[in-house]
């Protein structure tokens, strides 16, 4: 992508660099504590009709209480569908289908489950943090560009390139406290 002005740059990696830390926030809440959250089945999906459809579109979620999950599906046939995503899905958790809605009990979790979450939580937050690096790299390497074809002068390119070592910091300090509180909130017993 071609860009008029340093500041187009540096505008273009801020957007990037929010939409990875958005990124990191919205997968970090498909983890879950020990208290029952419908986002955590977020990222679950059914094949439905042969396309793999996420249950929040196909059923309504509900917390009856801190401890269980109530899924009602809007077209009862896929009961089946929906029980089997929720068991092939990596989070331990086993539906009970009574027939009408999918109930889903959640335990408390175990000592050696809660340092598997914490793995998860640190590798999602290394994810962000390389998506971050990676934008840094395509904006200096953009900043370069320009400064090789005259458009811009050595001082504004290094001015340019450490305004977005300071984004890439800024960035990277952010994933790192979102991590540390949900970690937090996964060794909360």
């Amino acid at each position: 992508m071609a860009f008029e002005s340093t500041e187009e740059v540096e505008l273009d990696m801020e957007e990037r660099m929010t939409k990875s830390i958005e990124s990191v926030k919205k997968n970090l809440t498909t983890i879950r504590t020990g208290r029952a959250n419908p986002s955590i089945l977020d990222l679950v999906k059914v094949d439905y009709y042969g396309s793999p459809t996420p249950i929040n579109q196909m059923a309504s979620i509900s917390v009856p209480n801190s401890q269980q999950l109530t899924i009602s599906p809007f077209d009862k046939s896929v009961m089946g569908d929906i029980e089997r995503a929720i068991v092939e899905s990596d989070l331990g958790l086993n539906p009970n289908n009574d027939g009408d809605i999918i109930r889903i009990n959640i335990p408390a979790i175990t000592e050696d489950r809660r340092k598997e979450l914490l793995k998860q939580c640190k590798s999602i937050g290394e994810d962000g943090k390389v998506s971050v690096r990676n934008v840094r790299r395509d904006g200096v390497d953009s900043v370069k560009k320009m400064e090789k074809a005259g458009d811009i002068g050595e001082d504004e390119s290094k001015g340019s390139q450490d305004d977005i070592q300071k984004l890439t910091d800024k960035s990277v300090k952010e994933i790192d406290s979102i991590v540390k509180n949900k970690e937090k909130d996964v060794m909360t017993v």
